[in-house]
């Protein structure tokens, strides 16, 4: 059953092997609880909640819920259960963290830190000036192919959440990066017209841990306060244009978010900032 239900994920929703595996885990957790699926009740479920609060992240306590809710929608819909024991439940309510970005000087500094010409420090280079030009996810970033890379429109191809191409710019100090990484790439003998742009020192394609190990290093090395992911570096391009006067509709084009209630977190980030400036600055605040 559930061997299905991953590949109807894989295959119809086009789910990553990382959210694949997170919902097989709580899924296996919860039918541990709850015993077999035609045997659920939403009384069962309900209880399964409660036992859960207190213990785990109401986000956490949220995707669980979704997990078991793809589930039971899988199964209805194969004929496997007369209906779906999931509907009528409400999903926890969570608090949505502010995200985290750095200021204009913590990505200077950030970004000047991978140094020399070497193979590693230009791709890093090239890595870190990507990310933050443009605002990709990770999993974006590591999967992106020189196929992808238009150099002279200054343009991406990559493909988003749930196998979704979009077209996102890149600035000029981010093509210059990835031209420098690219002539050390051919020198090295390593394909250039095609295949993975950021690769490992075995040739192979870059991993999202690797990528977030090396950006690990490189803020530490830069002496920058917050604690930067490269998921921080997403928030960090969106905030930095809205703060610049982007118009909302555009950045969640630009990020590839479905929905624009997602992109709107950022509008609290640059209210946050801007009542910082006026308790700072007017006399009467």
């Amino acid at each position: 059953m559930l061997a299905a239900y991953a590949a109807h994920l894989r295959a119809e929703r086009h789910a990553s092997p990382h959210t694949i595996r997170g919902y097989l885990a709580d899924l296996r957790q919860f039918l541990a609880f709850a015993g077999a699926p035609g045997a659920v009740r939403p009384d069962g479920i309900r209880h399964w909640l409660r036992t859960l609060d207190g213990t785990a992240e109401r986000a956490s306590i949220a995707r669980k819920l979704a997990a078991v809710r793809g589930l039971f929608r899988f199964l209805a819909d194969q004929g496997r259960l007369a209906a779906d024991p999931t509907l009528g439940i409400a999903t926890p309510k969570t608090c949505r963290k502010l995200p985290a970005h750095l200021t204009l000087d913590d990505i200077d500094r950030l970004l000047a830190t991978p140094r020399g010409d070497t193979l590693a420090g230009l791709r890093d280079r090239a890595l870190l000036e990507v990310l933050y030009s443009s605002g990709l996810r990770v999993s974006e970033l590591t999967g992106l192919d020189w196929e992808r890379v238009d150099e002279e429109a200054g343009l991406l191809r990559v493909l988003g959440k749930g196998r979704k191409e979009r077209v996102v710019p890149v600035g000029r100090p981010a093509l210059r990066a990835l031209a420098a990484y690219r002539a050390r790439c051919a020198e090295a003998g390593l394909a250039v017209a095609g295949g993975p742009v950021f690769r490992n020192a075995r040739g192979g394609r870059l991993t999202s841990r690797s990528v977030a190990r090396s950006m690990e290093r490189y803020v530490l090395a830069s002496g920058t306060a917050t604690k930067a992911t490269p998921h921080a570096l997403r928030h960090t391009f969106a905030t930095h244009l809205l703060g610049a006067g982007a118009d909302l509709r555009a950045i969640q084009e630009l990020l590839g978010h479905a929905s624009l209630s997602t992109t709107q977190r950022y509008t609290h980030v640059d209210l946050r900032r801007l009542m910082e400036a006026y308790d700072r600055a007017h006399p009467r605040a």
